[in-house]
Formats: structure tokens, C-alpha cells, sequence
């Protein structure tokens, strides 16, 4: 399946995820790093968040140009959640807080 192919599935949006031996994880399609230490690393992402789990966890590269990030540790989990659960987690605790 060529590139064109792949964006044209769906969402119109492509984006890869490599790891490599579970110590470098490239990411591409980032649109901003919500947060990070040595031990989470939350992602927000054009499919939504992607929250990073491991151990000496650390951003090697940041490009919000070129939407990419390399993340290098000892990478332990993946995993991905909505953006529209999130914003909706959000507002009932917004509303809860007031």
C-alpha cells in the first residue's frame, strides 16, 4: 500500500509509530507534548493521545514543525485514548472542582 493509499483510509491522516528494540520510539503526526518525566511521556497527537511508559524516559527530538518526536528509555507501554473521552473527563471535573 503506497503513502497515498494509507492517507487516503479513513482519516486522511497518517502516522507512524517505530520502536526500535523498546529503547527509541519515533512518533510522527505529533501536534504538542502535554507532559513528561522519566517515567510517562503524554503526546497529543492528530489520532489522538498517546501516553508513553517506561523507565529513564527522555525526548531526544521535538519538531512540532515536521510534527515529530523521538523518544529514547527503556519503553515498557504504549497506548492510546481518545481526545473527545478526555475533553469530556475534563469537563465533569471542571464542573466538580467549581
Amino acid at each position: 500500500m503506497t503513502v497515498e493509499e494509507r492517507k487516503n483510509v479513513n482519516t486522511n491522516i497518517i502516522q507512524n509509530l517505530v520502536l526500535e528494540n523498546r529503547n527509541r520510539l519515533n512518533i510522527t503526526g505529533v501536534l504538542d507534548v502535554l507532559s513528561f518525566d522519566d517515567q510517562i511521556i503524554i503526546v497529543e497527537t492528530e489520532l489522538g493521545l498517546l501516553t508513553v511508559k517506561g523507565d529513564n524516559l527522555r525526548i531526544n527530538k521535538l519538531s512540532i514543525d515536521t510534527s515529530e518526536v523521538v523518544v529514547e528509555g527503556e519503553i515498557t507501554s504504549l497506548s492510546y485514548s481518545s481526545k473527545d473521552l478526555d475533553k469530556k473527563s475534563e469537563s465533569f471535573l471542571g464542573k466538580i472542582f467549581k
